[in-house]
């Protein structure tokens, strides 16, 4: 593809030098040698008025040498004869044939005649005797001057294009085949047995496509892998209770070949029964891992849950905006770790803010991570930092509602959410929104460095309140028993700060 971009561009842009190029040239050429005539005609027109006044030799000779503005000996005065049957003169260097100053003379306007070297103006002019012919000599190389120049600037000017155009052609090829080549490899590398291989979402519209679906694709195979194991070590299972009555039965047997050849036969059962547990139990092992190597689209994570969770804000009058949450954001973390981090932080907004309490989640796309906001317009968090340790229980937290008896929370859900960021590098903060109450950051890194202790990765981003907005959602049938507890009964963590 980047080969046949290059052609493409090649061929375009030749064909657009030449069509320009060739005719700029002939141009050039041709301005040449009027600028040379042109210089050879007002050499000549200093000759006209000295021979309207007087055809004196010596006169003509000082008139002719004070016309010479180059090199000399290019000036010629064809005088006719003063009387009937004189001869005529010729003053300066003359090299036009008789016969082409007798055809100026009859033309009467100015006439070019070849001769060696070059060519020669001749200019017919009035005087007292008849006509006399003044002839200007202009050699070759004034006719080309500056052509080889203009020339070889053009021709470089149309190399450069042509360059310029291929590289500029192999770039954006470049940009079009590397998705193209990530797609590819990453789907030889699953059918050898790579089940985290993901591909980035980028290039083109149609290869955007292209790797969303084979991120899909891998997601599916990874469940699919996983469902089978799960089923293997299911009915592996199953069949001990036929092995052990069948070890029962084979007990009760008592000697002989026939029983111990039964007795031995389950006991390989057995063996046979417990490896295909073990191996099966390993495999769910790995594609665990896989899967969360792999990663998820927080965005879709989070457009996810914020369909389940504004049920319950349409129940508590609750102004909900997202942003950033349009386009795809992979993050390298399993799909139900972030969950259960997203319905944490969610679920702290409802368990500690007043009903009606607006709040907004916010994904912003950085280049070393993407960074999740939660943040709400509540009364706030007293003490950051404790909210972040674990078990921390203590009053005058972040609203009205506490989350266990006795005041406090178990610190559970804000705990899930800092391991989580560790887990891949980064890190959250707990800070002021601009909303007016607590804003979470989650900052879940792509590279997979940890930051400096103490030092602040990224930068506070700014609110922006005009992203899209969550509409009510109806009534639905998963917000029954929601509001006793003041979360969703399908959350999966503790939401306790």
């Amino acid at each position: 593809m980047r080969w046949a971009l290059v052609k493409v561009a090649l061929a375009v842009t030749t064909m657009v030098v030449v069509a320009f190029a060739v005719p700029l040239g002939l141009v050039v050429k041709e301005m040449a040698s009027d600028r040379a005539y042109s210089n050879a005609e007002r050499q000549a027109a200093t000759i006209g008025p000295v021979l309207a006044i007087t055809t004196d030799r010596t006169q003509l000779e000082r008139a002719v040498a004070s016309a010479e503005t180059g090199p000399g000996g290019r000036i010629g005065v064809h005088v006719p004869a003063a009387t009937q049957g004189g001869t005529p003169a010729e003053i300066g260097t003359c090299r036009a044939s008789p016969t082409d100053v007798a055809a100026a003379v009859k033309l009467g306007r100015a006439s070019i005649a070849p001769v060696p070297g070059g060519t020669s103006l001749l200019q017919p002019t009035a005087v007292a005797s008849g006509i006399a012919v003044v002839e200007v000599y202009v050699p070759d190389d004034a006719l080309t001057n500056g052509v080889t120049t203009s020339w070889a600037v053009l021709a470089g000017v149309g190399l450069a294009l042509v360059i310029g155009s291929v590289a500029v052609a192999d770039r954006l090829g470049t940009r079009m085949v590397r998705p193209a080549e990530r797609l590819a490899a990453a789907a030889h590398d699953l059918g050898r047995g790579g089940l985290a291989v993901r591909v980035p979402e980028d290039g083109p519209r149609e290869l955007r496509s292209a790797a969303s679906a084979f991120n899909s694709m891998a997601d599916q195979v990874v469940q699919l892998l996983a469902n089978e194991r799960e089923l293997a070590a299911d009915l592996s299972h199953r069949l001990r209770t036929p092995l052990t009555v069948l070890r029962l039965n084979a007990a009760s047997l008592g000697d002989g070949p026939a029983a111990e050849q039964t007795r031995a036969a389950v006991e390989q059962l057995e063996r046979e029964v417990d490896q295909i547990i073990r191996t099966a139990r390993a495999q769910k092992a790995h594609t665990r891992q896989a899967a969360a190597a792999a990663g998820c689209d927080a965005a879709e994570v989070i457009r996810e849950r914020m369909d389940f969770w504004s049920a319950l804000a349409e129940d508590e009058d609750r102004t909900v905006r997202v942003a950033g949450a349009d386009r795809p954001a992979r993050v390298p973390v399993a799909r139900p770790e972030l969950t259960a981090a997203l319905d944490a932080m969610l679920g702290n907004v409802f368990r500690h803010t007043p009903e009606g309490t607006a709040f907004a989640v916010d994904v912003h796309h950085a280049d070393e991570a993407v960074i999740v906001l939660v943040s709400d317009a509540g009364p706030g968090i007293a003490d950051p930092d404790a909210a972040l340790r674990r078990g921390w229980s203590g009053g005058g937290g972040r609203g009205h509602r506490p989350a266990v008896a006795g005041g406090g929370s178990t610190g559970l859900g804000l705990d899930i959410v800092r391991r989580l960021a560790e887990s891949t590098g980064g890190d959250v903060r707990i800070g002021r929104s601009v909303l007016g109450g607590t804003e979470v950051r989650v900052w879940l890194a792509l590279d997979g460095r940890r930051a400096p202790h103490g030092v602040r990765r990224g930068h506070r981003l700014r609110r922006r309140l005009g992203g899209r907005g969550l509409g009510t959602r109806g009534r639905r049938a998963a917000r029954t028993g929601t509001r006793g507890t003041g979360r969703p009964d399908a959350g999966p963590s503790d939401a306790g700060e």
